[in-house]
């Protein structure tokens, strides 16, 4: 098959791989970004951050029946289009299991993260591009590249937020119009919580659950952690998280903060 680089040429498994090898042997580094069947300007972001690597060659691993023209407007080299059928055709037999973090179900990780270590053995990039917004999926992945050796770079991408704070994602389209101001509301929480890191740990989940309290959300967790998903430090980078059901629609979210620093410190 012919390859012209930034026309988003579609690739069966086995010339995907022969084409990352090829571009690998050759010096080139080779982003996956792995996405599922529906696009929006969170996926769109992740291409834009694959193709910021140097000389580097985008795949996007794709489960949808038609590839989107906004693949090649945007640079894209290669679309490995996927389904389970094709990935698994006797089933899937074998589930990377992650730890446990009692926050997403682990069954949900776990599936997830297999198709993604799937995809990074079927492709054999270099790199490979996860959005922040399922942090929890994001450090599952980065965990079982370190633990099993995988030799991929990992590299997550900020959370896009529509102007009103929303986070952009399959699940918040979802969200019945009724129910938006709710929704907005986990955003809202969040910011809040951050602002209060300064004042610690304690200050944080207070106000984070003020705002969503006044907005009538009852979260399914809130939970303030460490980088890595373990106990948040005293002083130090921290992570909020948190999952509520809004009209129906399962939400999670999350945000980085300076625990026990402050945003109006960090400069000083």
């Amino acid at each position: 098959m012919s390859f012209t680089p930034g026309q988003a040429t579609e690739f069966g498994s086995e010339q995907i791989a022969v084409l990352a090898r090829a571009m690998r042997k050759s010096g080139r580094p080779v982003a996956l970004v792995p996405l599922g069947a529906g696009l929006h300007a969170g996926h769109i972001a992740l291409v834009r951050a694959a193709r910021r690597l140097p000389r580097g060659v985008v795949v996007v691993a794709w489960a949808g029946e038609e590839i989107p023209g906004d693949f090649a407007a945007e640079g894209v080299d290669a679309v490995f289009r996927y389904d389970q059928d094709s990935l698994w055709p006797r089933g899937l037999r074998t589930l990377v299991q992650p730890v446990d973090l009692d926050l997403e179900p682990v069954g949900d990780v776990a599936r997830r993260l297999t198709l993604e270590l799937t995809l990074i053995n079927l492709v054999g990039p270099s790199d490979v591009v996860v959005g922040e917004k399922d942090y929890e999926q994001m450090r599952a992945l980065q965990a079982a590249i370190t633990d099993l050796h995988l030799p991929v770079k990992l590299h997550g991408v900020p959370t896009v937020r529509m102007p009103d704070g929303l986070a952009v994602s399959l699940r918040n389209a979802g969200v019945e119009e009724s129910a938006r101001d709710q929704a907005m509301a986990l955003s809202a929480a969040l910011t809040a919580g951050a602002h209060a890191a300064e004042h610690g740990a304690a200050a944080v989940l207070e106000v984070a659950r003020s705002v969503l309290d006044t907005a009538g959300v009852a979260v399914d967790y809130l939970e303030l952690r460490g980088l890595d998903l373990g106990d948040a430090p005293e002083t130090g980078d921290a992570r909020l998280l948190l999952s509520a059901d809004v009209g129906g629609v399962r939400l999670i979210d999350n945000v980085g903060l300076p625990l026990g620093i402050g945003f109006r410190n960090i400069e000083g």
